[in-house]
């Protein structure tokens, strides 16, 4: 049922129509079946996600967004014909109790969207061969309502980005029309079908370019407890030197005043960062370990 959103294609919000199942591409350039880009035990996330043992995390190719900002770039938006044959080679049912047996935390699907069907279904094919730990959705924020649906009941922890409170720097930055409103309504039904174990997070750009506080003031009125996690770890990469408003790492005076406003607006549950994230969480995914810290 769930491959019907393949054929046309609408899983994310720019609902492009290809026929997936014919081996046309849309704008995130994902084909009928699922590419992995590499796989680990991730350390880096937040701490309710990461914990002591790690992430179980798997970086999906492709990506429904076009960041000119993207740090993982060299997967989302690059080459994926370079990626590891034995990673190619591999489900990712065997890669998710892979994870398990190697004590991971939860199995953290990122970048997830483009492939949802595929996904759902190996989901059901790996807990039936007996996967038990919670299944973490790392998603964009730009998920279509029709793929968040048949997810509902698949996804124990969704951890979806709110890019931006402002769909024009979406659309010239991300390459994403409406994001706001699409990103609004996946929230909303992410926190509908899980409540407190949903964690939104947002990325501060520099001269506010994010419309943060626009961002905040919406998650505030869905819940005051809602989980968000503000990152202070945005440094111009990949295209970000053509846009010279973007083209500098965020200052701390930027970062804190989006962290006074959280808490003037009444968000009390609030992961933070410190500056020096944004050189420690760089990934180099032509490494077998793109983290330096995993």
């Amino acid at each position: 049922m769930e491959n019907q959103l393949l054929v046309p294609c609408r899983l994310c919000g720019h609902r492009c129509g290809v026929n997936r199942l014919t081996g046309e591409r849309g704008l995130c350039r994902a084909g009928a079946n699922i590419e992995i880009a590499t796989y680990c035990l991730h350390h880096g996330e937040e701490p309710v996600i990461s914990g002591t043992r790690g992430s179980g995390t798997i970086f999906f190719s492709h990506c429904s967004l076009r960041c000119v900002f993207c740090q993982n770039y060299q997967i989302s938006q690059g080459d994926t014909d370079k990626r590891d044959t034995d990673i190619r080679d591999r489900g990712l049912v065997e890669i998710m109790l892979e994870m398990q047996e190697r004590k991971a935390h939860n199995i953290n699907l990122v970048s997830p969207t483009h492939y949802g069907p595929q996904i759902i279904e190996a989901i059901k094919v790996a807990r039936a061969q007996g996967l038990t730990i919670p299944i973490v959705w790392n998603s964009s924020g730009y998920d279509s309502l029709e793929l968040l649906e048949a997810l509902d009941g698949i996804v124990d922890i969704y951890l979806p980005d709110l890019k931006y409170g402002d769909d024009a720097a979406a659309l010239k930055y991300s390459g994403a029309k409406n994001y706001f409103e699409t990103a609004k309504a996946a929230i909303f039904e992410m926190y509908r079908q899980v409540g407190t174990r949903l964690i939104v997070r947002h990325l501060v750009l520099p001269n506010g370019l994010a419309g943060s506080r626009r961002a905040l003031d919406f998650l505030a009125s869905l819940s005051p407890d809602i989980q968000v996690s503000l990152m202070a770890q945005y440094s111009p990469r990949h295209l970000a030197v053509r846009y010279p408003e973007i083209n500098r790492p965020l200052s701390l005076t930027e970062y804190g005043s989006i962290l006074e406003y959280a808490g003037k607006i009444g968000l009390e549950n609030i992961f933070r960062q410190e500056l020096t994230s944004q050189t420690a969480y760089l990934p180099d995914f032509e490494r077998d370990q793109p983290f330096s810290d995993d």
